[in-house]
């Protein structure tokens, strides 16, 4: 289970800084509109920084949170098998009680519903042990069987190995029911314990956030400060400067100067401005003849870099076909001499057969002659 440290919060925070300085940065370098007509930069850096610290809040709380509805639903599922285990158990042990002690034919009034009573039954009176003697019957009365002695004995030892049976089945009982509760305890001990530790470790994280938006709090009133201070001596500085063209009368000249902005060289007053100077044309003639050049220039690259490509294709293609050409001129080569080879096992084996055949041809008139002429010796 992973837990949020404030350490992992300050390097994310430092990241986010990073990465939104730099991306400030390039909107601020490569965007000609922001160039041209600018823009509360700080502004926008400040909104960016506080969207950032409450999303990593959000982040770190919504984390604690999960952590603690995971390690509840543990503890749940936990709660729920050893419930259903110790249900389980519990069933199993009355069952096996009663397959084992409460069997039908231990019953007393068994022989009443007893189905195979017709294939049991015996003449009227056979022994003493006859279980069919009622006292209806009055073939045999109380206390007048001969092993009466006997069944006493072993009634009074089978109620007393059952009497021992279910002691020792009781402290089992109470024995396993006793580990099971020490082993709950233990569990619970050990959650209460897990769960304090969270609770600390939250607390360590809030803690750890509060004091970060404290401190951002404080150095963004001292930057607000600062900014501010900023801001009016430069308002001084453009009233100043405002005064000085107003007394030097620039603005009723038709001095081009007057037309340059405070902004920077690029920008003009449009009240004041009375054209571009011939300088200017020239220069935004020579940059438009310039950028056609460098389109043209990256236009023929990525010509000739297909052409460089398609060739590569054509010679990759074109080689690819030599070698299938070659493996097929192989495999043909192959096959041909294999079915030389094969040609020439058939022809052999044909001749062999024939060898053969006359060979068991002829075995019998040699053997005829032969018997003839051993009949006539």
């Amino acid at each position: 289970m992973d837990i949020v440290q404030p350490k992992d919060l300050e390097q994310d925070f430092r990241l986010a800084k990073r990465r939104q300085a730099e991306l400030c940065r390039q909107k601020r370098i490569f965007n000609a509109r922001n160039r041209i007509i600018g823009g509360d930069t700080k502004a926008w850096d400040i909104q960016v920084r506080d969207q950032k610290i409450k999303e990593a809040t959000e982040k770190a709380r919504d984390e604690i949170f999960a952590a603690e509805m995971r390690q509840n639903d543990k503890i749940a599922c936990i709660l729920e098998e050893r419930e259903r285990r110790q249900r389980r158990d519990l069933c199993k042990a009355i069952n096996d009680f009663q397959q084992n002690f409460q069997k039908p034919e231990t019953r007393r009034e068994f022989d009443l519903s007893d189905p195979l009573a017709l294939k049991k039954d015996l003449p009227a009176r056979q022994s003493d042990n006859d279980a069919r003697n009622t006292v209806s019957g009055m073939q045999k009365f109380m206390g007048e069987d001969l092993n009466f002695r006997e069944r006493k004995k072993f009634q009074q030892e089978q109620n007393r190995e059952w009497s021992l049976q279910q002691q020792s089945e009781w402290k089992n009982a109470r024995e396993e029911q006793k580990r099971a509760e020490d082993l709950y305890v233990k569990t619970r001990l050990q959650f209460d314990k897990t769960a304090m530790h969270l609770q600390n470790l939250e607390s360590a994280t809030r803690k750890a956030v509060c004091a970060a938006v404290k401190e951002f709090n404080k150095s963004q009133a001292l930057e607000s400060a600062e900014r501010k201070i900023q801001e009016k001596k430069q308002e001084e500085e453009d009233n100043l400067a405002e005064i000085s063209n107003l007394l030097r009368g620039d603005l009723l000249s038709e001095n081009p100067q007057q037309a340059a902005s405070s902004f920077g060289l690029h920008r003009v007053v449009p009240d004041r401005w009375k054209g571009m100077t011939r300088e200017q044309l020239e220069q935004i003639r020579l940059v438009q003849k310039q950028q056609v050049q460098e389109k043209l220039r990256l236009q023929e690259e990525e010509r000739q870099r297909d052409l460089d490509w398609d060739q590569q294709r054509v010679q990759q293609a074109r080689s690819v076909l030599l070698l299938e050409r070659e493996q097929q001129r192989q495999q043909r080569d192959l096959r041909r001499a294999l079915d030389c080879s094969n040609f020439n096992l058939a022809k052999e084996q044909l001749l062999q057969k024939k060898y053969m055949k006359e060979v068991y041809t002829n075995r019998p008139t040699e053997d005829y002659f032969a018997q003839f002429n051993t009949g006539s010796r």
